[in-house]
């Protein structure tokens, strides 16, 4: 089977359903889906909600590049990493890595490698709005 990677960055909602039907695999007995939210609190204080801003066309570029060293390195089958840009509310889904292979361990391995990868080089900056004002979280664009 050839390995699969789907990379994508919507302003739009993501769906855990969509991921994961793209993901999905007949020679494959482990799917691992991260999914990362927006949480109403961080250091003591009340985010109201996040900004991403996105150089998409490097940003899929490295995600696709991400994706390919988590097949290579872990040997699994499929891997998709869509991101959200532009504003994200509470509770909404900000990120989804969907992570395919024959086994539940290779799963789990690549899946985290994804996302600590992507959070280390993807140029996707977050900006977290709380009740008394903002700010950029690490490097800014």
């Amino acid at each position: 089977m050839e390995s699969l990677i789907n990379v994508y960055i919507s302003e739009n909602p993501l769906s855990i359903d969509q991921v994961y039907q793209g993901a999905v695999n007949e020679t494959c007995g482990g799917i691992c889906l991260f999914i990362g939210t927006v949480r109403n609190r961080n250091k003591g204080k009340e985010v109201t909600h996040l900004d991403f801003e996105t150089y998409t066309p490097m940003a899929l570029k490295e995600m696709k590049k991400i994706a390919e060293q988590a097949i290579e390195k872990f040997g699994v089958k499929h891997v998709s990493i869509f991101h959200r840009s532009g504003y994200v509310g509470i509770k909404d889904i900000a990120v989804i890595i969907a992570v395919t292979s024959v086994h539940r361990d290779a799963c789990f391995q690549a899946c985290q490698y994804a996302i600590d990868t992507l959070k280390e080089t993807v140029p996707i900056w977050k900006k977290e709005f709380l009740e008394d004002g903002s700010y950029w979280v690490g490097a800014r664009p």
